[in-house]
This record gives structure tokens, C-alpha cells and sequence, in this order.
């Protein structure tokens, strides 16, 4: 079967229905899954795959594309290839490190534009949340971004500046019935003492610059407006284990909030990073091992939602390879290529299950970005998003397998489990053994808000 070409059926041993994988035939009209069959209840042109897996397509809704504007970092036409080659089906773009940044309808329509004609998978949009921009909340919300994100810290650049208290205030009484979403950057600047090693090329030094505290305070601040304002509130990329019961009062008490954590903080421990070895750095900082196992606990007892890439890339120059600077690199970590081989390499030794995989890294993503009624499950009438790959195979991430614009990843060399062998986007063979369909397929994606008078529950995932 060609790269590009429709398929109308997919054949495997192994495919993921709900919390059971059994053979079965995907029946495909219109972009569709149309039906599931048995194998003996289908007759017709059929893409056969053995006994790969076949699962709904990741749901990446944290990726930083930076195109307009900053695309030597990275483009959607790599993004997205590099999307496709990872199982990713969809992806949603972050409203930051582009220029300009999504804070305006028409910031938003010149974003659309850049990505036209670019996209080999599915990709939908954030806003932005900055200071004195909440009259263009809800213009936005009807233009079909699918909801907002917002620092509480100094971002790293300067046309995407953090908000006061004020400001949230103003954005939360824009987005009061909208039914969208405000994601956090949840970190905040507190009076600390400087770090006792100064030497910027250790890692040691940097994490101390960025201790939990800072996501406490800020989560503090979050869950608190969470519950005066019944807005859906989502803290992104979550580093440290020590905010987790303040997340869990909130709920308890009614707060309509979620949480993410990202590949690297599951992955990525801060013992083993060598001195100088800038590709590491990310902000909030990976944290420690005992901290890191925390996380695998309340990932498993449904405390955290999502796992997410988080996907930041820059130039290597902007990471200070040369000296080794943790202070002065840029701080975002490149993975979205390699997000579902990161996660089952580390999960299924820790007892998840497929299911886990599809809920954690497909269903919830779609559902926080307003995508659930078409994205991230294997049904009739969602789209036909299909990731196949071997779970059991083994790989080596090496440089001329990634497909990001910057192949600098603290991933080189690490050997993963689980092969992607081909990904299908409604219907449509993207990517296969390496290769990709020759000219995108992706759409964009505007998201359409449910009834204000209809109460959202975005803090009971399902």
C-alpha cells in the first residue's frame, strides 16, 4: 500500500479495544472508523499487520512548534513529521516561542497561516493568557483555539511576559462559562537563598535555583482560583512530587483541574546528568530519582491525567553545548518523535498496561484540548487514528533517525522499547518503516466549545 494512499480496512492480531487487545478488523469510510469487526465478519481490501498492535494515535497537546517566527528552532512541516513517525496523530501547538504568539485573533490567524500546507498530522492551537489580553479571550474561544496558557514566571521570552494576580483575575472572569481551559506554567518566584555551589556547569546548581517551592507556591496560587472561579484550570508539566496533595484538596473540594507531567521528569532522573550536559535542562528542572518514583505512584492512582512531550526545541547554540552553561542554555527538551517508546519503556516494567497507554497518552490529551468527541479513542465515528507498532522490538535513537528540526536530545543513544511501524491519520497512511506520505495530510483543528450552560467536568477523566 502506498504513503499517502486511503486505506479501507486494517487487519491485526493485537488490537486495543477498551481494556482488551484481541484480533480484530477496522473497518475505515469517510476518515472514519466505521466499523470493528471480526476478522471472519469482514471481506475486502484489507492493510494487514500481523500481530503489531494497532491503538488509537497519540495525543500530544504540549508542543512547542515556533513557527512563525522562530522556525530555525522548528517548523510544522519537521514537527510533524516528526509527529508521524512517533504514532503521533494529533498534536497542539503552544502559543509561545513563535513570533508573534497566539494572543490575538490576529496573532491566531497568522499562526494558521504558517501552518498551512505544512502539517502531516492533525494539529489544533492554544492561546495565550498575558498581561491585559482578556478582551481577546473569547474572540479567540470562537475562533477555535482550544483554551489558553499562561506563565506564572518569567517565560524565556520577552513578547510572551508572565501574568500578576491581576491579570488572572481578568482572564478568569473572561473565561467564567466559556467551558474552556486555562493551562498554567506553574512555577513563581520565592525569596530563597542563593545555592551553595555556584559553578554553572553542574547540574546540582541549577536544580537548587529552581526547587519545589516554587511549583508549590504557584499550584497554591492555581488551586485557589480554580475553586472561586470554577474555570477549568490544568497545570502543565508537572516536575515535583511535593504539590500533589494541594492538587488533591482542590479536587476533593470541587476544583475542575488537571495535571500533566511530561516524558523527561518520568524518564530522566537529575543523579545521571552529567556536568555540562545542557540538553538536559528544562524548566521546571528534572528532579531527583526518590522524587521521579512519586510520580509513577500517582500516575498509576489516577493523580495525575496525562504525560505529555512537551516538546521545546532550540538551535544548538542556544544551549551552550560549547560551555556547558546550565544557567545560561536554553531551557526545553526535545522528544516528541519518541514519546510513546520513552513512556512504554518505563511503564511496563512499573505494571501499566496498553490501556494505560492509550488512556494517559491519547484519551485524556484529547479530552483536555476539546478533541474527545473525534480524537484519542478506537470507535465508531472517531477519526480513523491509528498508531500500529511492536511494542516488544527494541531501538536505538540515533542522529539520522529524528526527524526534528534539531536532532540535540538527552535521548541520543538511549535504546527504547516500542517500534512505530506506521501511523494513520483518518484514514490515511502518513508514515511507514521510515519513510513518509509526500505531501501533508494534517488538518487543522478548531475546537468548538459545548453549551456554556452545560457544566464541563474536566477533573473526572474518564
Amino acid at each position: 500500500m502506498e504513503l499517502g494512499s486511503t486505506v479501507v480496512a486494517v487487519r491485526s492480531e493485537r488490537v486495543l479495544l477498551g481494556d482488551q487487545v484481541r484480533p480484530a478488523v477496522i473497518a475505515i469510510k469517510d476518515g472514519k472508523i466505521h466499523q470493528i469487526l471480526t476478522d471472519s465478519d469482514f471481506s475486502g481490501e484489507v492493510l494487514d499487520v500481523g500481530d503489531s498492535v494497532v491503538m488509537p494515535g497519540i495525543v500530544d497537546c504540549h508542543v512547542h512548534v515556533n513557527e512563525p517566527g522562530r522556525d530555525s528552532w522548528e517548523g510544522f512541516w519537521t514537527a510533524t513529521r516528526a509527529a508521524a513517525a512517533g504514532g503521533v496523530t494529533t498534536i497542539v501547538d503552544m502559543p509561545l516561542n513563535s513570533i508573534p504568539p497566539t494572543t490575538t485573533v490576529g496573532n491566531f490567524r497568522e499562526k494558521l497561516l504558517a501552518a498551512t500546507g505544512k502539517c502531516f498530522v492533525d494539529t489544533a492551537f492554544w492561546g495565550g493568557v498575558i498581561p491585559d489580553n482578556q478582551m481577546e479571550l473569547r474572540p479567540m474561544i470562537q475562533a477555535g483555539v482550544a483554551g489558553f496558557k499562561c506563565f506564572l514566571i518569567h517565560s524565556g521570552v520577552e513578547e510572551f511576559p508572565h501574568v500578576t494576580d491581576r491579570d488572572l483575575h481578568a482572564a478568569m472572569t473572561q473565561l467564567q462559562g466559556t467551558g474552556s481551559v486555562l493551562l498554567f506554567h506553574a512555577e513563581r518566584d520565592v525569596q530563597q537563598t542563593p545555592p551553595e555551589n555556584g559553578d554553572p556547569c553542574q547540574y546540582s546548581a541549577f536544580l537548587q535555583s529552581r526547587p519545589d517551592v516554587m511549583e508549590i507556591e504557584a499550584i497554591r496560587t492555581v488551586t485557589e482560583l480554580c475553586l472561586q472561579y470554577q474555570v477549568r484550570c490544568h497545570i502543565v508539566h508537572l516536575s515535583s512530587a511535593g504539590p500533589l496533595e494541594l492538587i488533591q484538596e482542590a479536587r476533593r473540594a470541587g476544583a475542575p483541574l488537571t495535571v500533566e507531567t511530561t516524558h523527561h521528569y518520568l524518564c530522566l532522573c537529575a543523579e545521571d546528568i552529567p556536568a555540562g550536559a545542557t540538553q538536559f535542562k528544562c524548566c521546571p528542572p528534572i528532579r531527583g530519582s526518590a522524587n521521579q518514583k512519586q510520580l509513577w505512584s500517582a500516575l498509576k492512582a489516577g493523580q495525575i491525567d496525562m504525560v505529555v512531550s512537551d516538546h521545546s526545541p532550540c538551535t544548538p547554540d542556544l544551549k551552550k553545548v560549547d560551555s556547558g552553561d546550565f544557567t545560561e542554555a536554553w531551557g526545553g527538551i526535545s522528544s516528541l518523535q519518541f514519546g510513546l517508546p520513552l513512556f512504554w519503556s518505563s511503564a511496563s516494567k512499573r505494571g501499566f498496561q496498553l490501556s494505560d497507554v492509550t488512556r494517559l497518552l491519547s484519551r485524556h490529551t484529547a479530552q483536555l484540548s476539546g478533541l474527545d468527541s473525534q480524537k484519542g479513542s478506537l470507535a465508531p465515528g472517531y477519526d480513523a487514528d491509528l498508531v500500529i507498532w511492536d511494542p516488544e522490538r527494541e531501538f536505538e535513537i540515533k542522529e539520522a533517525s529524528i526527524h526534528h528540526k534539531n536532532k540535540l536530545t538527552p535521548y541520543l543513544g538511549v535504546t527504547l522499547r516500542g517500534v512505530v511501524c506506521a501511523t494513520i491519520v483518518r484514514g490515511q497512511l502518513v508514515y511507514r518503516e521510515g519513510s513518509f506520505c509526500p505531501e501533508p495530510l494534517g488538518k487543522h483543528l478548531l475546537v468548538k466549545k459545548s453549551s456554556p450552560a452545560v457544566k464541563h467536568k474536566s477533573n473526572e477523566l474518564e
